[in-house]
């Protein structure tokens, strides 16, 4: 079964999460979401398995954040909108295997996931 990472390479907890996984021995495909964002459906999908809300995954402390939607009401549709078109409020790492997620913080959740 292949292991999807939502990976960013500049973020040290998204490489502590791609260690654990290829430590581990799991078939990984790693997807660099901010050169390619997910799409819509994806991102409906990701929230699916990790059963949160879009806000839930949304990196406050993110400068593109405070600049364009702190204090903002939005739908679910405008918050997955906005994380299409500013990947990097996403959290990091999503790690997906089958039907569970979960975000990798800390990456000991992810050994959870795999076992």
């Amino acid at each position: 079964m292949k292991t999807i990472i939502y990976h960013n390479p500049q973020c040290s907890k998204s490489r502590e999460g791609l260690c654990v996984l290829e430590e581990i021995g799991e078939d990984v495909v790693i997807k660099n979401y901010l050169i390619e964002p997910p799409t819509y459906k994806e991102l409906e999908n990701l929230l699916k398995l990790l059963k949160v809300k879009p806000l839930d995954i949304i990196r406050k402390k993110e400068p593109i954040f405070k600049e364009k939607y702190e204090g903002k009401k939005l739908t679910k549709k405008q918050w997955i909108e906005a994380m299409i078109q500013d990947p990097i409020l996403i959290e990091r790492p999503i790690v997906v295997r089958g039907d569970k997620a979960v975000i990798g913080r800390p990456p000991t959740l992810i050994k959870d996931l795999i076992k």
